[in-house]
């Protein structure tokens, strides 16, 4: 019989540490130094945050379940992928060309992690960048791939604050890109 999803992220919050690490539904490695970065870095109610590519959902549910202040929409292409996200918060989109602009335009951050297209970054900038609410950017992957996505804000109204890696929680590897819109530094 399968635990409920409340005792499923109380169990997998208890396994959480201080040490970054690999969970088998979450491409990203996960630490509680982590969870206290990006808690830091998002928006309480009543405003929102948008994953964009949200996967599982592992990592929005850990957020949202270790601070209740937090309201974290997942975005995907494919609704069974979904494990963890509630869902009147899990919005499905045609495919990853596509959209979801429906609740874009209101959110005060998006978050993509490991996403897998520049271009998909770039659209969700040029469609709504300008004239939605968001302020921050959160851009979580490989060091490596980040290279090909820094460009992806520049000249569009946006701008790299800062750039995490180990000291903000995350893997070697990994690294989290800070994007704020100009004049909200």
């Amino acid at each position: 019989m399968d635990e409920d999803p409340e005792t499923t992220l109380q169990n997998l919050t208890t396994q959480l540490t201080t040490t970054p690490q690999a969970f088998p539904t979450c491409c990203l490695s996960l630490s509680t130094p982590l969870l206290s970065t990006l808690t830091t870095l998002l928006p309480k109610k009543p405003n929102y945050t948008l994953s964009i590519g949200s996967g599982s959902g592992l990592l929005e549910a850990l957020l949202t379940h270790t601070t209740p202040t937090l309201q974290i929409e997942g975005v995907e292409v494919n609704p069974t992928v979904n494990r963890y996200i509630a869902e009147q918060d899990m919005h499905v989109v045609s495919g990853t060309w596509d959209l979801l602009s429906s609740r874009v335009p209101g959110a005060k951050a998006w978050m993509f992690v490991y996403p897998r297209e520049p271009r998909l970054v770039e659209r969700y900038i040029e469609g709504f960048g300008e004239t939605g609410m968001v302020e921050v950017i959160l851009w979580l992957g490989p060091r490596a791939d980040w290279g090909d996505y820094v460009g992806c804000f520049e000249g569009r109204g946006f701008g790299v604050e800062r750039v995490v890696g180990v000291e903000g929680g995350l893997e070697g590897f990994e690294m989290l890109g800070v994007v704020r819109r100009v004049g909200s530094f």
